[in-house]
């Protein structure tokens, strides 16, 4: 088995190697699809309302984000789209969920650039592209038109807790020492769209990531558009607070944690009905 995987990786380098000759550049549409489990103390909301903040909580989440790349860049982002209407009897709806606005990877550097807005604010993080360990497989299946071979790495995470709070009646606990766990990410990339890139943060395969899954949040391309007719132009982000990743993380971190104290502060304050959510990362 260890020879055919050898086998497999030096034929989609050299498949690789040479389509690169050429001047490569391409539009790829991924959509998104993320699992969640939100818990419900029966004593605080109904089972239908339960159910309407289920359904509200699966539309955020299923977003439609376009990747264009060339050889060496690439830029990711979220297709623009009319936001759907808010339901008026949420007050407050609290979502942590490290996403990104427009994120730029640049492969050859091994860097990258996010630009984010957070409250309210543009931030522009810099930092170097993670070294992700991939293990590369034998098992192939299509995407589309095109034979995706399959790779996967480990890694841990921190287990964020979820839950509802009505009223703020109920307090979800910050001040527990973070559980890790650790997870598999698993991707499907094809060698014949020659570029070492894939949707969000994900890099480093011998061809393009088609599909990427870490047991939470799923991404599939739906549709992919090669050296289209008009020049595709990549342009990284340079407006913003430049940070670290590291820095930024630390200032979130912090940012969540006034927050929250402000609305437990305020609570015999609001009329009406409040609702806080709280979503963990997706791993």
């Amino acid at each position: 088995m260890n020879r055919l995987v050898k086998l497999i990786t030096l034929l989609i380098m050299a498949i690789t190697t040479n389509v690169m000759a050429q001047d490569f550049q391409g539009i790829a549409t991924y959509k998104s699809q993320r699992k969640f489990d939100i818990k419900l103390d029966s004593t605080q909301m109904n089972s239908e309302m339960h159910q309407r903040m289920m359904d509200m909580m699966k539309k955020q989440f299923e977003k439609t984000h376009i990747l264009t790349f060339n050889k060496e860049e690439s830029m990711y982002k979220e297709d623009e789209q009319l936001e759907a209407p808010q339901p008026q009897s949420m007050v407050m709806v609290m979502v942590e969920t490290g996403g990104s606005d427009v994120m730029y990877k640049n492969t050859k550097e091994k860097r990258y650039t996010n630009q984010n807005e957070s409250f309210s604010k543009l931030f522009l993080i810099r930092d170097k592209l993670e070294d992700i360990k991939w293990e590369l497989g034998s098992e192939t299946k299509n995407i589309g038109d095109y034979t995706c071979y399959k790779a996967t790495f480990k890694r841990k995470v921190e287990v964020v807790q979820g839950g509802i709070s009505v009223n703020g009646d109920k307090d979800l606990d910050e001040e527990a020492k973070p559980e890790l766990k650790e997870i598999t990410v698993t991707a499907w990339y094809t060698p014949q769209i020659p570029v070492s890139t894939g949707p969000a943060q994900y890099h480093g395969l011998p061809g393009l990531i088609l599909e990427v899954s870490d047991g939470t949040t799923t991404m599939m391309c739906s549709k992919v558009v090669l050296n289209p007719e008009k020049a595709i132009e990549i342009k990284e982000p340079t407006k913003g607070k430049k940070v670290t990743q590291k820095k930024y993380d630390e200032m979130m971190d912090k940012k969540m944690k006034e927050m929250n104290e402000r609305m437990r502060n305020n609570r015999e304050h609001r009329d009406g009905e409040s609702i806080e959510i709280r979503i963990g990362d997706g791993n």
